[in-house]
């Protein structure tokens, strides 16, 4: 949410860089409803001042003998303005909140306008594996090796679902719990929070009200603020552990991570780019989060890039970083590098982690603050995420990249302590 002082201050700015992400911001209404609010509140701290005034007096009239029924009767009426004036208010207040809510934010100023098409790779790292034989897609490879059950998740649970079964449930588990093992060492507090979530964390983590269809809802309440959701990340659960809370200073960075599924509308398409548990409605991850002091938010961020990349050079993976055009930031991002992998049978890369700084965007819907040592005032912290990683596209990656001729897969290295020493799935 933006602050209504820098919309006053930085209109013009506010509503170049917003056209970045392809928004058109009406920042007139805004202003319009907020110096209406500002009217009211002049007006009704006049009327109090009046009422205070007036009810000082009859203390001194009373002990006068003089009759003070009017002055009541004043008093009844300067009340009854006062609450018809405080009812105003509010509706302007609500009105002003709901113009804000839906405005994205807003991109740092050095990412390019545009979406997908103006993404700049920034790093590439390791070769594209080649093969000397006729390499296999990670589906074909998984069904025969009968590691997922792509078969039987769809009989359970509809299209978009899988079952992993004997070694790959074994190793999407490695993966997770070297995932885990990683943040640990960098001294990441490990949250396991609820999966069912109320309407105020998908508002505070900015993906309300504009992406409240792309959820599950769990109750049936015609008023979804007061229904509850599936969490579609950690993240939506971490930015908001502290909300409306004023954190001590000298606790930033706060860092956290999580291990949850993921529960998504989003379902797989025909296209071959989406074959297999490269999209689905579930899947496993582990979100990595920070709550930064703002003069430190940059480095946070690369912190967490950092650590996202440090995952898949571990697993010995080839891939990329891509910095997003403004377009392709989601709407509660200022800013977001991806982590791409290369999945040899698409000849594409995919999105393993997304890495973003909200700025203090997430923190202004969500109120959480830290008090500054510096100018004695609370204020907003910025919050980061990132994926530590999402394992539905790290394990068709290791599947495909480490494929052998005779249809074995070579376990990366750092797993095999997750998997009692294993070498190879046969």
């Amino acid at each position: 949410m933006l602050d209504v002082k820098r919309i006053y201050e930085e209109k013009e700015k506010l509503t170049e860089l917003l056209k970045r992400k392809g928004y058109d911001a009406d920042f007139d209404a805004i202003i319009e409803t907020d110096e209406e609010r500002r009217r009211l509140v002049a007006g009704v701290e006049t009327l109090k001042a009046e009422r205070n005034k007036v009810s000082a007096e009859i203390p001194k009239l009373k002990k006068e003998g003089k009759p003070v029924e009017s002055i009541f009767e004043e008093m009844r009426t300067l009340g009854d303005k006062i609450a018809e004036e405080d009812a105003k208010i509010k509706k302007a207040e609500e009105k002003l909140f709901d113009l804000l809510a839906v405005i994205p934010n807003v991109p740092d100023e050095d990412l390019l306008s545009g979406e997908k098409e103006n993404n700049q790779v920034i790093k590439v790292v390791g070769q594209k594996p080649e093969f000397n034989f006729k390499a296999k897609n990670h589906v074909d490879l998984c069904t025969k090796l009968g590691i997922i059950d792509y078969t039987r998740g769809t009989k359970l649970s509809g299209g978009g679902f899988w079952l992993y079964r004997g070694d790959g449930a074994r190793l999407e588990w490695a993966l997770l719990n070297f995932f885990i093992f990683e943040h640990l060492k960098d001294g990441y507090e490990f949250i396991l929070p609820p999966h069912q979530l109320g309407y105020d964390c998908g508002f505070g983590a900015g993906q309300f009200p504009k992406f409240s269809d792309e959820v599950y809802w769990l109750d049936c309440d015609e008023d979804r603020k007061k229904n509850r959701f599936m969490l579609p990340t950690a993240e939506t659960a971490l930015v908001n552990m502290y909300a409306g809370e004023i954190i001590d200073e000298s606790k930033l960075p706060l860092k956290f991570f999580a291990y949850t599924p993921c529960y998504r509308k989003e379902a797989g398409s025909y296209r071959a780019e989406e074959r297999g548990m490269i999209r689905g409605h579930q899947f496993n991850k582990v979100e990595m989060v920070q709550y930064a002091h703002p003069e430190h938010s940059k480095e946070a961020f690369e912190e967490l890039v950092g650590k996202a990349a440090s995952l898949m050079e571990k697993l010995g993976l080839h891939f990329r970083v891509s910095k997003l055009a403004a377009g392709d930031c989601s709407a509660s991002m200022a800013r977001t590098y991806d982590i791409e992998v290369w999945i040899p049978s698409m000849q594409i890369y995919k999105e393993v982690s997304s890495v973003s700084n909200a700025n203090d965007y997430q923190a202004r819907r969500n109120n959480t603050k830290f008090k500054n040592t510096k100018t004695g005032k609370n204020e907003y912290v910025h919050t980061l995420n990132g994926s530590g990683l999402a394992t539905s596209r790290v394990f068709p990656a290791i599947i495909e990249q480490y494929q052998n001729e005779d249809g074995s897969i070579t376990i990366p290295e750092v797993l095999r302590p997750f998997m009692n020493g294993q070498e190879f799935i046969r």
